[in-house]
């Protein structure tokens, strides 16, 4: 498995990411987990993201925490911290079971620390993420709409400056390696980068948004931005929450899968996203790929940084994705995608 550096932080990692989010759930037990991560390592992965909002599908007060708690269990039970690369992320608003109500803060940046060393049974966080701007973010649909007109920048900018000093501590107090966001803009993340530099806390490494063949609102400021700054994608739903796993090709639903759960897989699931999909299973057909793994080869193709992160519900799909980093797209396979793009250009 090959490596990388994230952003310009000096943590080397595997360009594949070992995703969490239904550990805890009715997908995923406690064993589930422990295997899974037994399997990432034996495969050669050393890189997790987890959440202390995570389990999902749904998010439940009763399971908050829970993912992260699996982890720590592991830790405790295998003790190989140090093998992992572990980075979660902390909630805002948009949150109702984590701290409800109340935006990132000063104040709730430690409390949510170190709730989450806690639960993973570490002294340290590799990189701790910030789930969503205060003010809201245009990610998971929300840009058909997205006004961002009521926003105050120098208040935002305030309340980023008064965090970057709590990052800065704790990064000193070695709590945290690294630090990244993730839901956020261009502007977003080049306010975050200012603060950082006036007051010398921890530059952003990592942008954690959402990016798949079917979803590229990454492709143009955003990616200019991570060239530019040394910032990496961290994609998340490179599979479009399984949509692009083959498994929906013939419209059948099956059983337990995501799509039994959540119908439209949150908004992703439309006519246009259908006829997408369609075009890239056919280019994956006719070169003999597997379209989940031929989508998750083609995020290690663009040109700026990016790891996917991918999930799994069993031990045979988490090893057909880490296949998906022994394989090499043709330029040819490369020209349909582009083409399959310009005639699909926003399915969702």
């Amino acid at each position: 498995m090959k490596r990388m550096i994230l952003g310009r932080s000096g943590l080397e990692v595997t360009e594949f990411c070992l995703g969490t989010m239904t550990w805890g759930s009715a997908q995923n037990d406690e064993a589930d987990a422990h295997a899974q991560l037994d399997r990432a390592l034996d495969r050669g992965i050393n890189f997790l993201d987890t959440a202390e909002m995570y389990p999902v599908n749904p998010v439940r007060a009763e399971t908050v925490g829970r993912t992260e708690a699996y982890i720590g269990s592991w830790v405790a039970k295998s003790g190989r911290r140090g093998d992992y690369v572990i980075a979660t992320k902390m909630s805002g608003y948009n949150e109702r079971f984590v701290r409800p109500g109340q935006p990132v803060t000063a104040a709730t940046l430690r409390q949510g620390l170190e709730g989450s060393l806690r639960r993973l049974n570490t002294d340290w966080i590799d990189l701790y993420q910030l789930h969503w701007p205060n003010r809201g973010s245009f990610q998971f649909r929300q840009n058909w709409a997205y006004d961002p007109s009521g926003q105050n920048p120098e208040a935002e900018r305030a309340a980023m400056a008064e965090i970057m000093e709590v990052l800065k501590d704790l990064v000193a107090e070695g709590k945290i390696r690294a630090f990244g966001l993730s839901n956020e803009s261009t502007w977003g993340t080049m306010s975050w980068l200012a603060a950082a530099e006036a007051t010398g806390g921890p530059p952003v490494v990592t942008l954690q948004n959402e990016y798949s063949l079917l979803c590229r609102h990454y492709d143009t400021d955003l990616a200019e931005m991570s060239h530019n700054e040394g910032v990496t994608l961290l994609a998340y739903s490179p599979l479009a929450t399984g949509f692009l796993s083959e498994k929906y090709l013939s419209g059948a639903v099956p059983e337990g899968s995501r799509m039994e759960l959540a119908p439209d897989l949150y908004g992703r699931v439309n006519d246009r996203s259908r006829a997408a999909l369609a075009a890239y299973a056919d280019i994956a057909d006719r070169h003999g790929l597997s379209l989940p793994q031929m989508a998750l080869a083609w995020t290690r193709t663009r040109p700026f940084p990016v790891i996917p992160i991918f999930g799994a519900t069993t031990l045979e799909q988490l090893d057909m994705a880490i296949g998906a980093a022994e394989l090499t797209l043709s330029q040819e396979v490369l020209d349909e995608i582009a083409a399959a793009h310009k005639a699909h250009p926003m399915p969702y």
